[in-house]
């Protein structure tokens, strides 16, 4: 009794094809179903078809690289803009040259179109700098017990002279600090690149005495500055006002353009605070890559994870080790990006390993936006916007109608032929088509809200020649089961026996589509990866479809009537197909007997 139930089995496991149709549907349901559920019907569509916005960037020569601006920085900062915005979760952006010194960006219409030129603009020059000092960034009352401290130790300043005598700590919402401690902490500052130009810098300020001191000990702090230098520093920091993003831009500048070793006076991105640095720890060349996450064991909401590089881990541990010693605010870390503070973390232990993370208060934009910058780099050039315009989608949506008229057309026309020529099994292909049809459109739903992909002219061109590849897949299918009737054999084991041959043919066919689609993909840019993309999901589901519904279907409609007596309308008429009737078990002739012999 055991053949029995090993003969009901058919490749591929379609031995319960009721079963393996449920499952597709099912499928389909929960696509559907999550289509529905995310609010959004539609397929998010290119610049072609919905417009957007396109703006223009020029490139500028910066002080002492007059001729910075050639080909390869142009294409090298090209390359960096398109991951930025692709970073912003739009696939069809367009980053391209004009001329030699412009860039045009094109941003399809649903994304932020303000957050998507500051990101391609952002030349994201990133520091680590420690906090010497800090104060509250808006204008407000100084408190009145820190007021007296700080007039008292104002006075002590001048007469003091002992650079041993550790200042109270300035928290970040206290009053200014003092000169002296201001003094005190770049005397203490362990956090400076040993690597710059220390030594030079000491040898002016302290003579060859120092400098030679400075050489014996390469993790010595660089030299104090004068004072002179503190009481601008303070002054800096008295008139900097960072409550509205006008004042902050331009203390962002300022810093900005200052020299890695230079203490700066900088503003916190919200306002909320202004902070004294000291010289760059560690630069921002030293970060490998950086991701946003969300902290779900310790609860710190979103962070930015980062992973430094083999010289920027060793820099990155020695520093954080020696602010770990440090009292607030002077254990604090501030991650300087173009001038402005984006976060302070405190420091309580060595941060080994070359990976760190940036917490506090970050949202899931602004999480994903700093780590998208660090991630990919900083620009070779400064660019500026000089022109910022809204793109039509009025001529794509003419290509587009053009397009859809072209694909109906062909669509009728395959229709057309499946009936005239196989009748009755062109309704087997129709119904593939349709759930391969449904398949494509939700998927492309789906992937528009969760990877930013979007439609564009050539990816609808690449739809509509899927129709072919997906009805060559029936065909193949279908011949395979007509040469087994033609052979003599009834329609069930026809549908059986042609399927193994068929499945090879359909496999091979379809590995050769998609792997020209991948190779399309990957050595092209732009608009033709929306077509390379979308010819490689249709073949995939082409596959799906005919393994998990075609061939499901056929084995059930192999045991109606209909189809298995072979009526003239089903498409497997034998005398249509010019079937001989099979040769029936008979008897040999006996070879004549001779009368003699018998």
């Amino acid at each position: 009794m055991a053949a029995p139930k090993k003969g009901r089995r058919s490749p591929g496991g379609q031995g319960r094809p009721g079963r393996v149709l449920a499952l597709i549907l099912i499928a389909m349901v929960a696509l559907i179903g999550g289509m529905f559920a995310s609010g959004d019907t539609t397929p998010r569509l290119g610049i072609d078809l919905a417009g957007g916005t396109s703006f223009t960037l020029e490139a500028k020569n910066e002080p002492g690289k007059p001729n910075a601006i050639n080909k390869t920085n142009m294409d090298t900062a090209v390359g960096i803009m398109d991951r930025r915005v692709n970073g912003l979760g739009v696939s069809e952006s367009e980053v391209q040259t004009q001329g030699a010194k412009h860039i045009i960006v094109n941003i399809p219409k649903g994304t932020n179109a303000k957050q998507a030129r500051q990101q391609v603009g952002t030349t994201a020059k990133l520091g680590f700098r420690p906090v010497l000092a800090s104060a509250p960034g808006v204008k407000s009352p100084e408190p009145k017990p820190s007021a007296s401290v700080g007039d008292k130790d104002k006075d002590k300043g001048d007469k003091s002279k002992d650079g041993k005598t550790k200042p109270s700590a300035t928290p970040s919402a206290s009053a200014s600090p003092q000169g002296r401690a201001v003094t005190d902490a770049l005397k203490a500052n362990p956090a400076v690149d040993p690597s710059a130009s220390a030594s030079a810098k000491d040898d002016k300020s302290k003579g060859d005495k120092a400098g030679s001191d400075q050489k014996k000990d390469p993790k010595a702090p660089t030299p104090t500055p004068a004072p002179g230098d503190v009481a601008a520093l303070q002054k800096q920091l008295a008139a900097l006002d960072c409550s509205t993003p006008a004042s902050r831009a331009k203390a962002s500048e300022a810093a900005a353009a200052a020299k890695a070793s230079d203490p700066i006076v900088a503003c916190k991105t919200d306002g909320s605070a202004k902070e004294i640095l000291g010289p760059v720890a560690v630069e921002g060349t030293g970060v490998d890559k950086a991701s946003a996450v969300i902290d779900t064991q310790q609860g710190k909401g979103w962070i930015v994870q980062l992973k430094f590089t083999k010289d920027g881990a060793k820099k990155f541990a020695d520093v954080t080790g020696k602010l770990a010693t440090q009292q607030p605010p002077q254990n604090q870390f501030a991650i300087v990006l173009d001038g402005e503070v984006v976060s302070d973390p405190s420091v309580t232990s060595s941060i080994a390993g070359g990976q760190a993370e940036i917490s506090g208060g970050f949202t899931q934009e602004s999480s994903r936006d700093l780590a998208n910058v660090l991630s990919y780099g900083a620009l070779p050039l400064s660019f500026d916007v000089v022109t910022e315009t809204t793109v039509s989608p009025a001529l794509g949506g003419e290509q587009l109608r053009a397009g859809l008229i072209a694909g109906a057309i062909g669509l009728i026309l395959v229709i057309i032929y499946l009936v005239a020529y196989y009748r009755g099994l062109a309704l087997v292909a129709l119904a593939s088509l349709l759930v391969s049809a449904i398949l494509t459109y939700t998927i492309m739903v789906l992937l528009g809200i969760a990877l930013g992909f979007a439609l564009n002219l050539p990816a609808v061109c690449g739809a509509i020649v899927a129709i072919g590849i997906t009805a060559d897949s029936f065909i193949v299918y279908f011949e395979r089961i007509r040469d087994e009737i033609r052979e003599g054999r009834s329609l069930r084991p026809a549908v059986e026996r042609g399927w193994p041959r068929a499945r090879r043919t359909i496999l091979v066919s379809d590995f050769v589509s998609f792997l020209a689609a991948a190779v399309l993909f990957i050595v092209t840019v732009g608009k033709v990866q929306g077509f390379a993309f979308t010819l490689g999901l249709t073949t995939l589901l082409d596959v799906v479809v005919v393994f998990f519904f075609t061939k499901p279907l056929m084995t059930l409609l192999a045991r109606r009537k209909f189809f298995a007596s072979g009526h003239p309308w089903s498409g497997l008429d034998p005398k249509r197909l010019g079937v001989k009737p099979p040769l029936r078990a008979s008897r040999r002739p006996a070879a004549p007997v001779d009368p003699k012999e018998a």
